[in-house]
């Protein structure tokens, strides 16, 4: 049997949990996860497990954030005045909504706080911060 390595197409079964047992995705349910490793399809922490890995294996590791999403960004908290706001989309915390940046990618962010005279905006992967354990069971390469 060979090893995973880059230029790899996988299919994988996984469950990621955070450090207090939450479970954050699993593909248990429903069909594996396919990518091809080195192509940063995935977080580069879960990529880094996959790479040597054969056929039938599984393990268990943990994702520093800095391989995951990354630290929590300050900068990306957004306040953005109520008259700014678009009129179709409710201003309710836990509402997402798609932000574009001047060069023109979209990103999301949640409303986090809805003020008198402004919506705050956190436009953080909710997983970031976070240290990430993952179970993979590699099914095929």
């Amino acid at each position: 049997m060979s090893k995973v390595q880059d230029g790899t197409k996988v299919k994988v079964h996984y469950t990621g949990k955070l450090n207090d047992g939450t479970v954050f995705d699993t593909s248990k349910e429903r069909d594996p996860l396919e990518f091809t490793v080195g192509q940063g399809q995935v977080i580069q922490g879960f990529e880094d497990a996959v790479r040597g890995m054969e056929t039938g294996d599984s393990k268990e590791v943990t994702v520093a954030c800095e391989q995951a999403y990354g630290q929590r960004r300050e900068d990306m908290i957004l306040e953005v005045p109520k008259d700014k706001f678009p009129s179709e989309i409710p201003m309710t915390v836990g509402q997402q909504l798609m932000l574009r940046h001047p060069e023109g990618q979209e990103f999301p962010a949640f409303i986090v706080e809805v003020k008198d005279e402004a919506v705050t905006l956190d436009a953080n992967h909710p997983l970031a911060g976070e240290e990430l354990n993952f179970e993979i069971e590699l099914l095929q390469q």
